[in-house]
């Protein structure tokens, strides 16, 4: 139930926009939802703040050290390199927050023969905020060429394609199907009788073609989550890549298998909130399914790498050796600051284990630098 007060009043706007359409179309699926809490064009959170920071709700990987941007900047170089350093290539980042990744990248590569003078970065951003952002820290990127912002991908052009997608599939809508006694019910979001939001179940159906076929058969009550949105984009990017190349990294939070479970959860001030209170105050997220994804990425004719676990990935591209090269630059007066964020990058306690990194390539490029 939504509690009176300075979050009802400030939120009131999105909460009567999605009370009114259900009254008038009925429940809304999860996607439905997370489409409106997260991309309403007036109300959505995204759409009206900068999440990141300390000051906001979450942190990204490329936020907590620069480590983590230099690293998959060189790891792309290396890739465009193995495919015959096509010219021009498109650098492509997803969801690319403050644009702390890409000017990180972009340094680290400037050393690199003909990188430089080959690609064109494209931002894919919907949020005018964060776009903003975004100009701002790569105003200092040396770049031939100004960068270009899409609303999607759907207006990426034609030609080779190194696309990074960092923390971009969680917030991507999901579905839920939850196992009933005679078939799969869908989980919606309907009002509650005091003016606020509510999950029911819809009516049952024997079949629920959505749900992987390893998961058909799960026990009575249990709950599978599917992205037809995340689906969606790695088809179509995948087709891309097995007709023009490069390659694809996805770095995200998730399981290697298909699997059952509740995951949607809500962020706010850097803790779990109500995912229905509030709507359009917090980040909706959910945990990636890299079986999935794989999956589409195959049937399109394209190779597929890992995943495997973040700390694995920048361990075998070297974030040791960059750690000491940072703290002998500083002269030690911020190792302990650096080896804090190799270790919340990398250890089992921190994103090393929970964030997984899948790499998809045109067919027979060499497995790339983290896959080895």
């Amino acid at each position: 139930m939504i509690q009176s007060g300075q979050g009802r009043k400030d939120t009131e706007g999105l909460l009567g926009h999605l009370r009114r359409r259900i009254s008038l179309t009925g429940p809304l699926t999860i996607a439905d939802y997370m489409a409106e809490a997260l991309g309403h064009p007036r109300y959505g959170y995204y759409r009206t703040r900068d999440p990141l920071g300390a000051a906001g709700d979450f942190v990204t990987a490329p936020e907590i050290s620069q480590m983590f941007g230099e690293l998959i900047g060189l790891w792309a170089a290396v890739v465009w390199q193995s495919a015959g350093a096509p010219s021009p290539v498109h650098v492509v980042e997803l969801g690319p927050g403050r644009g702390t990744l890409a000017a990180d990248a972009l340094r680290a590569t400037a050393g690199v023969p003909n990188f430089a003078a080959a690609l064109q970065l494209h931002l894919v951003e919907t949020s005018p905020v964060l776009r903003r952002c975004q100009e701002v820290n790569l105003a200092g990127a040396r770049l031939l060429r100004s960068p270009c912002w899409h609303d999607g991908i759907a207006t990426l052009p034609d030609g080779p394609l190194l696309i990074v997608a960092n923390e971009f599939f969680d917030a991507l809508p999901i579905r839920q199907f939850q196992r009933g006694v005679v078939g799969w019910h869908e989980r919606l979001v309907d009002s509650d009788e005091d003016g606020g939001l509510r999950f029911v179940l819809g009516p049952p159906a024997p079949f629920q073609p959505l749900v992987p076929a390893s998961l058909r058969d799960v026990t009575e009550g249990a709950v599978v989550e599917v992205s037809p949105a995340a689906i969606g984009v790695v088809a179509a990017l995948a087709d891309r890549l097995a007709a023009q190349g490069v390659a694809m990294l996805i770095v995200d939070y998730g399981h290697a298998m298909s699997d059952v479970g509740d995951t949607l959860q809500a962020v706010r001030h850097h803790l779990f909130a109500d995912v229905l209170a509030d709507p359009g105050t917090a980040d909706l997220t959910a945990h990636v399914d890299f079986a999935a994804l794989s999956r589409v990425a195959i049937e399109a004719g394209c190779a597929v790498h890992g995943p495997v676990g973040q700390g694995a990935f920048l361990e075998s591209l070297g974030i040791g050796a960059r750690a000491e090269a940072l703290c002998r630059a500083e002269d030690g007066r911020h190792a302990a600051t650096v080896r804090a964020a190799q270790a919340r990058l990398t250890g089992h306690d921190g994103m090393g284990t929970l964030f997984k990194v899948m790499a998809v390539t045109r067919s027979g490029l060499p497995p790339p630098p983290g896959f080895l």
